[in-house]
């Protein structure tokens, strides 16, 4: 066989195996899933149908792929191959071996010596290049819807609690919702267009409708009002800012209990920013009354805390696993070696070594807890095959 050609059939095996791999993970995609069940419209609707029969494409041409490397792989295989063998095999790899259609030709259209079929086809790497840009295709399309509806359907559910909630506001003083019914109005085009045609939404149209939000909260919070709800939202961020110190000293002591016992990239960093510098800036703006400037800075420091007790919390969770699960490790080795004792298997010469290796893994620092667990089972398994063995 040539080299050339034994190269190429190497190139395409390992592409055959990322094509597959690719391709069930965008069928598993949610932004894909959710395309095709919903009635899509407007540009969106356009670029998935586009994209589907690009996806159709990737299939069929991933089937004709495979069955070239196949007869190929067939070929190469071939412990004496002959002269006809190696030209067949290069065809097959190098050559246009790939029938995309094969088309009918009407009689009246034929010349006398004309055929009845005419073939469309093309070399595998010709195929291969014509998939990746199919796959780029069905990729962009759900990738730009899904991250319009990741991005837009929970702001848009922001800007209608938002609205809803300065609209009871609104009402309560007795004041204007003209706004805020232009507000509702353009929201509510906005979310039934986003549901069903989110590449053909503007970001600009729901900053538009926080703005008539905005505008229409101006108009009707009093300064007495907003001193109240911000000393609230104040006296809120204050807690909030405990509950990230007592988060924050929970995981550093879970880092330092971790610390030199396991691998350092398996131990969860602690952040050392702190919120309570800004909360600090944001007392003294209301310590000057300048309330007008408070609730923007007071909403960007909450959702930054919350993010901050969020990871505090997480690292926390992640490192105590750490030790749990090795202490879970250990306690299930002790009790295996308690039952080999039991069965009067402990000096066994096939168990001994695999309950030291355990117990070296869990024992020593740091501790890799996959290659541990990994001992643990191979001891546990080796016990119960005995245990079976001498049963029988």
């Amino acid at each position: 066989m040539t080299g050339a050609a034994e190269a190429e059939l190497l190139r395409l095996e390992t592409a055959v195996t990322a094509i597959a791999a690719n391709l069930v993970e965008l069928d598993d995609n949610p932004a894909r899933k959710e395309l095709d069940r919903s009635r899509l419209t407007g540009r969106t609707a356009t670029a998935w149908a586009d994209a589907t029969e690009a996806l159709t494409e990737l299939w069929e041409g991933y089937r004709l792929l495979t069955e070239v490397i196949a007869r190929a792989a067939a070929m190469r295989d071939k412990r004496r191959p002959s002269d006809s063998d190696r030209t067949r095999f290069a065809h097959e790899v190098l050559g246009r071996s790939v029938t995309l259609s094969t088309k009918v030709v009407p009689l009246a259209q034929r010349g006398l010596l004309g055929p009845g079929q005419v073939h469309t086809t093309c070399t595998p790497a010709q195929l291969l290049s014509a998939m990746e840009a199919a796959f780029a295709t069905a990729v962009g399309v759900a990738t730009r819807a899904g991250e319009a509806w990741d991005t837009l359907v929970p702001a848009a559910a922001e800007a209608a609690s938002a609205l809803e909630n300065v609209r009871r506001l609104t009402r309560a003083s007795a004041g204007s919702l003209t706004a805020l019914d232009e507000a509702d109005r353009r929201l509510g085009l906005f979310t039934a267009t986003l549901a069903t045609d989110p590449l053909g939404v503007e970001e600009r149209d729901l900053a538009a409708v926080r703005s008539l939000i905005r505008r229409a909260d101006a108009e009707r919070t009093s300064a007495g009002e907003l001193r109240e709800t911000l000393t609230q939202r104040l006296a809120d961020a204050h807690r909030l800012a405990a509950d990230v110190d007592a988060a924050a000293e929970e995981a550093r002591a879970a880092a330092e209990k971790a610390a030199g016992r396991f691998p350092p990239h398996e131990i969860a960093a602690v952040p050392l920013a702190s919120p309570r510098p800004d909360l600090v800036a944001i007392d003294a703006l209301a310590t000057a009354g300048h309330w007008s400037l408070i609730s923007p800075r007071l909403a960007g420091w909450t959702r930054q805390a919350r993010e901050l007790l969020a990871v505090l919390r997480d690292g926390a969770a992640r490192n105590a696993g750490l030790l749990a699960t090795r202490n879970e490790l250990r306690g299930r080795l002790d009790a295996y070696q308690a039952k080999a004792l039991r069965h009067g298997l402990a000096e066994q010469a096939q168990l001994s070594p695999l309950a030291a290796a355990a117990r070296d893994a869990l024992y020593v620092a740091p501790c890799e807890l996959s290659a541990a667990r990994r001992a643990v089972n191979a001891y546990q398994d080796a016990l119960t095959a005995m245990i079976t063995r001498n049963g029988r």
